[in-house]
């Protein structure tokens, strides 16, 4: 970061803060695969996280500013707070409360934290602005019925980003299959909109050194609570006693485990979007199966 960048977000921090910051340090962090991320610090060892981009992704950053003051607002799960976002010198930019966070903690409590944020409910699904899904955008266009919001802004979305990434032939086939089939996933089950991280997985949480945890990176919109769920058992896990809080605190539906595979697919379907590969094939091979599963 070059001199006008610094002296930009010492005048910014400080501004929203109301505490003199003068930016004296920055230490890349790595972990992120869209962004640039630093911790920055003062000469008094004041710090905050910073993430920044090229200035065309600072819609990024504005969602994920809205997504984290939805979460903070709820007074269930720790999220770092948002102090500033911007763009100074060809730079976007958003300042976040810095956490010192580990791999271990109380993973009983982030069940049970789980689900009370679930607890946050709308009166329809979607959320107050589109947002991002990684670097995908992620619509979040309200609608009263949750089939057609899955349907267009999720499922439907994803396969016409794949039809112009050109993912066609029996990809796009099981694709129109499933969807035409959608209402037979909820035939005994009416889902609720609950407030979702949306983007649950390992990576996206932490522990506090005190063991609380603390939830970052979020795709938030108003959703089956189950969503969340599912994406936790997508990607290696969570450990038992999550499952065994969240399900002490609000038990799932029966049927889940199918949905579980539905909802997960959404996730497979934009990594296919953002990599390929075989994730075009697991895309289609899930679809297959739920599709033999009706």
């Amino acid at each position: 970061m070059n001199k006008r960048l610094f002296s930009h977000l010492s005048a910014i921090i400080s501004a929203a803060t109301r505490c003199k910051f003068e930016l004296h340090r920055t230490t890349p962090v790595g972990g992120g695969s869209i962004n640039k991320s630093s911790l920055i610090e003062d000469a008094d060892g004041t710090r905050y996280f910073l993430k920044f981009n090229d200035e065309q992704h600072h819609a990024m950053f504005i969602a994920e500013a809205a997504g984290l003051d939805a979460i903070a607002a709820t007074n269930t799960l720790r999220v770092p707070r948002v102090v500033v976002h911007g763009i100074a010198e060809g730079r976007s930019y958003l300042v976040l409360e810095y956490l010192q966070l580990g791999s271990r903690g109380n993973a009983h409590l982030l069940g049970t934290q789980l689900a009370a944020l679930h607890r946050c409910t709308a009166r329809r699904f979607g959320f107050g602005q589109d947002n991002f899904i990684g670097a995908t955008a992620q619509p979040n266009k309200w609608d009263d019925d949750w089939i057609t919001f899955w349907h267009e802004h999720r499922l439907g979305f994803q396969l016409r980003l794949a039809a112009e990434n050109g993912f066609g032939g029996e990809l796009q086939r099981s694709g129109a299959r499933l969807l035409d089939a959608l209402p037979a996933f909820f035939k005994d089950y009416t889902p609720q909109p609950s407030l979702l991280h949306g983007d649950l997985w390992a990576g996206n949480h932490g522990f506090l050194s005190d063991g609380t945890p603390a939830v970052f990176d979020p795709a938030v919109y108003y959703g089956d609570r189950e969503c969340d769920l599912a994406m936790t058992e997508l990607f290696g896990g969570y450990p038992a006693e999550f499952y065994a809080a969240y399900r002490g605190a609000w038990p799932l539906d029966q049927g889940y485990e199918t949905r579980r595979e539905l909802y997960n697919l959404y996730h497979i379907l934009n990594h296919a979007n953002l990599f390929g590969g075989s994730y075009v094939r697991q895309a289609g091979q899930i679809m297959l199966r739920l599709c033999a599963s009706l």
